[in-house]
């Protein structure tokens, strides 16, 4: 039976003679339902439809689909000695894309910023010998497809290695989670926020929302929690979720003027 992948978030669902009749995430407010209805691809539709590409991105190996294809995420590959981190996902694993990674060290462990980027997680991880992915208990109830191989971690901190840590901020969901890289950008330390914090197009400031499609913005008290679990960490770089779309220095100041910013756009 076929794995089933949701046309508008890249989410997969296990393996079933039918679709499932809908896609709990992309029902939750901060997304929202193809404007055509509900659409569905196999895993061999979507393998032939799109292609994996990868690249550099600001020093860190990164994977995507091509064409565009759902939320147009793209997974970040952070390397260590015993291997990758893989830093969100994307919605399909191919054959060459997990010989790029083996090229690489191969996969040690995934992790996750938050249920709109789980895409094939389970199928990354069972690549490479059931490696944990690691996903914040607090959104357990968006997992599409459960898998043996998922980490429902819980509270603040999860430290991976000794220079890679998982910190849930809240704000976008309740286990959103950002990666420090304490050696990251040469050794100043990089912050990976997937949308969590948003790299603006300007490269020069991020933003904040519960729901970017839907223009709900965060609260204050959400996004002072956000810079709350930020300020001890050192970082000069920021990568955000989409090819390019990162703060190449400065980052931590961007970041505190950011948040300076934003509450006092949503305060006035």
């Amino acid at each position: 039976m076929p794995l089933w992948t949701c046309e508008q978030c890249g989410a997969q669902f296990p393996d079933s003679a039918e679709p499932p009749a809908a896609c709990l995430v992309c029902e939750d407010e901060r997304q929202y339902v193809n404007w055509k209805g509900q659409a569905w691809l196999t895993r061999e539709e979507l393998a032939k439809s799109h292609k994996l590409v990868w690249r550099d991105d600001l020093g860190i190996p990164g994977i995507g689909l091509e064409p565009g294809f759902a939320i147009g995420q793209r997974a970040l590959l952070v390397r260590e000695a015993d291997g990758c981190v893989m830093w969100d996902c994307v919605p399909l694993a191919t054959p060459e894309a997990i010989d790029y990674i083996r090229s690489l060290g191969g996969l040690k462990a995934i992790a996750i910023s938050h249920p709109h980027y789980y895409g094939a997680v389970a199928d990354w991880s069972e690549a490479f010998g059931g490696v944990p992915a690691y996903l914040h208990a607090d959104d357990s109830a968006f997992v599409t497809r459960p898998h043996r191989t998922i980490v429902p971690w819980t509270g603040d901190t999860y430290r991976i290695s000794d220079d890679i840590l998982l910190v849930r901020t809240g704000g976008h969901f309740a286990g959103a989670t950002i990666l420090h890289w304490r050696t990251g950008a040469e050794g100043r330390g990089a912050l990976l926020t997937g949308d969590i914090a948003m790299v603006a197009m300007d490269r020069r400031s991020l933003s904040f929302m519960y729901s970017y499609p839907n223009y709900i913005p965060l609260n204050a008290a959400a996004v002072r929690r956000i810079a709350g679990a930020v300020e001890p960490l050192a970082f000069d770089r920021i990568y955000g979720a989409w090819w390019g779309r990162n703060i190449e220095g400065n980052a931590k100041a961007a970041f505190e003027m950011s948040v300076r910013r934003y509450i006092a756009a949503i305060s006035g």
